[in-house]
């Protein structure tokens, strides 16, 4: 590989950094031991790069490396960091073997299943299985309570029956941010699903944040027709966002991944 070659590689692999940290941690439940096998990796990599040079895409190949150093170490989980990754620790442990990994470098990363195929070595049709199998798993492991804060009624109902397929019960459906901070107080959801735009123009945006300020650890997922005005830095960015019309595979992943992680962090890619 010429001098310009392997400053490309480099420069490649440094900017996949931040998101091999970031699924590192998701994958190993604590920032210390994933920034730890992150580190592994680069160290590997300078001793031995052929398994992420051998790759087109450089986020592929640095993963793949990752991977290989995980594997090697018998795939171990860290110690949690916080209550929420102590939460979603002890529901990974329960799903099958490798599919923890497929379903990660899918839901965080965006990695098709082609593409996790070469990460993992395995085909592709394995790779869409373990992902297939994490998330039957993910939704017959938990099953909780949600909230709907959504003023269109049809919206509302299909949004309902969404969530109440796949298992989870639901509190109430709320119309205006008063109505949404009555409910919340009187019961407490494990999940809100809100829309930004209400009935008598009040913000779903401060719905949430009333409500939060009471439970301030109860996940957020925005199903709206305005994502744009949810991208001002301030709080509860970031949140997972839905865009309407949405689909139903998109609110049923996106609720079955929430309730299993006890968070929507990880969804925020």
């Amino acid at each position: 590989m010429s001098s310009n070659e392997t400053s490309d590689f480099a420069t490649s692999v440094a900017a996949n950094v931040p998101f091999l940290r970031r699924y590192a941690r998701a994958l190993t439940g604590s920032q210390e031991s994933g920034d730890r096998f992150a580190a592994a990796t680069l160290e590997a990599i300078l001793l031995d790069d052929t398994p992420a040079k051998g790759r087109q895409n450089a986020k592929i190949g640095l993963f793949r490396a990752f991977h290989l150093v995980w594997s090697s170490a018998g795939a171990p989980v860290g110690e949690a960091d916080t209550r929420l990754s102590a939460r979603a620790q002890d529901h990974m442990a329960g799903l099958t073997e490798n599919t923890r990994e497929a379903l990660l470098l899918h839901a965080i990363e965006g990695f098709t299943t082609g593409e996790i195929g070469q990460i993992m070595d395995i085909s592709s049709d394995e790779a869409a299985e373990l992902i297939d199998i994490a998330r039957r798993e993910m939704e017959s492991a938990i099953a909780g309570k949600v909230m709907v804060i959504e003023d269109e009624a049809i919206i509302a109902m299909d949004i309902v029956s969404i969530v109440q397929d796949v298992g989870h019960s639901v509190t109430g459906i709320a119309r205006t941010r008063t109505e949404a901070v009555k409910l919340a107080s009187s019961n407490r959801p494990d999940l809100i699903l809100a829309d930004i735009q209400l009935a008598d123009n009040s913000s779903g945006i401060d719905a949430v944040n009333d409500i939060l300020a009471q439970f301030d650890d109860i996940p957020v997922i925005f199903i709206t027709a305005f994502p744009e005005r949810l991208l001002t830095g301030a709080r509860p960015e970031p949140a997972f966002l839905i865009t309407k019309p949405f689909s139903e595979e998109q609110v049923r992943s996106a609720v079955s991944q929430a309730m299993f992680f006890s968070s929507t962090e990880t969804l925020a890619a």
